[in-house]
């Protein structure tokens, strides 16, 4: 099982729900209404904030990969 699957079972309905909603949102690049922030010192990585939720991506031309989906904390971005 990898990192996003795991992090995905942590969350609840409603928290699953929203995720899932943002990821639709960035697959469109319709980055309107979202909390989106360039991590400093990071190339192309970034990371989109709704309530306690963070989901950090790495944008490369075309593609997009999701990195980490997690609860506000601090290992999150290490």
């Amino acid at each position: 099982m990898d990192k996003i699957t795991k992090s995905l079972q942590k969350l609840d309905r409603k928290e699953k729900k929203v995720v899932r909603d943002i990821l639709v949102k960035i697959k469109n690049k319709d980055f309107k209404n979202l909390d989106v922030k360039k991590l400093k010192s990071k190339n192309n990585i970034f990371r989109v904030r709704k309530g306690k939720i963070r989901i950090i991506y790495y944008l490369k031309q075309e593609r997009i990969m999701i990195l980490s989906i997690e609860r506000r904390s601090e290992k999150i971005y290490k």
